[in-house]
């Protein structure tokens, strides 16, 4: 997923972070404002991948989950990124589960995913019988609490917070919300992207294939947010030879092979397409569909894929 350069003096930054890249775009009346707009937003997100990151022994998420009282005090941005997983858990239905970390580690994605992925028509070769996902029975996700005034998280002891992609749409929209008062912007973190300003400029946003160099479908956008979730890129084998992908059946605890292998989703925020893009994904084919109710694009294992245009289910 890619965003076109809009006229104007821009600037912008494309750099590591989240075990991926991001991409900062801030267009301005001045150039120099524009670019310490997006020096101020690398340092952010930089600042939020060390404060985030489950793989950072010092990190403020793994401070959280290895407390032992049920009640922590936390950062506000933190107590958000919770709150956004506890809120993306109620709007599907538990099937975007923020309590697999448990399940996650046992499937193999237990430290920075720096290896080469499996190519992903070898993973759907090797991978099991396609059925959708479902939330798990257990529902863990409903002990979670927050609350504003005091800034904490309460959960039970041993149920531990993987926020996952969640906590990409929230730092894109956090950034973007920074971002308003210029003439347009475009932060994307990792495949969770958020645009606008105050020009309401068009961009292309570009939706690309799993399975080749190619581009499926290109939406043209001036605001909101967009996110893509798929299994295309880190997919490897587990001991046993069997092949696994960090997207869980909550159900089952185990990686899910649905029958679709990517979805991008259109949302007023990133926060909401991330939840939309992933709950799609496990959902499966038949049932994605309705869930993409601000336009979007599914791929499947075929290889085939289905465009849903903004507007055409209003």
């Amino acid at each position: 997923m890619s965003a076109t350069l809009a006229p104007g003096v821009e600037q912008r930054d494309t750099f590591a972070c989240f075990g991926s890249e991001c991409t900062v775009i801030v267009t301005d009346a001045q150039a120099h404002e524009a670019a310490a707009a997006v020096i101020v937003a690398r340092r952010r997100l930089l600042e939020w991948h060390g404060q985030f990151s489950r793989f950072e022994p010092g990190s403020e998420l793994t401070r959280l989950n290895a407390a032992m009282s049920e009640t922590v005090r936390v950062s506000p941005l933190m107590r958000r990124v919770v709150e956004a997983a506890i809120g993306a858990a109620e709007a599907t239905g538990g099937l975007v589960d923020p309590t697999l970390l448990d399940q996650i580690e046992r499937a193999g994605y237990d430290a920075h995913f720096d290896q080469t992925g499996l190519p992903l028509p070898d993973a759907l070769a090797l991978a099991p019988a396609r059925r959708p996902g479902r939330p798990s029975a257990q529902e863990r996700w409903r002990s979670l609490r927050t609350d504003r005034r005091t800034s904490t998280v309460t959960r039970p002891p041993g149920v531990r917070i993987d926020p996952g992609g969640i906590a990409k749409g929230v730092f894109a929209d956090e950034l973007g919300a920074a971002l308003a008062g210029h003439q347009a912007f475009v932060v994307e973190c990792a495949g969770d992207l958020r645009l606008g300003g105050k020009l309401a400029l068009a961009r292309e946003i570009h939706v690309a294939s799993p399975f080749e160099d190619a581009i499926l479908h290109t939406f043209t956008l001036c605001s909101g947010g967009v996110a893509t979730s798929g299994i295309g890129k880190r997919s490897w084998l587990r001991p046993d030879g069997s092949v696994a992908h960090h997207l869980l059946d909550p159900a089952t605890g185990m990686p899910a092979y649905t029958g679709i292998v990517q979805v991008t989703a259109l949302a007023p925020t990133a926060t909401q397409a991330e939840a939309l893009s992933k709950a799609a994904l496990l959902a499966g084919p038949g049932q994605a569909e309705r869930l993409l109710v601000h336009g979007g694009v599914l791929v499947l294992d075929d290889g085939n894929f289905i465009v849903l245009e903004p507007g055409a289910r209003a």
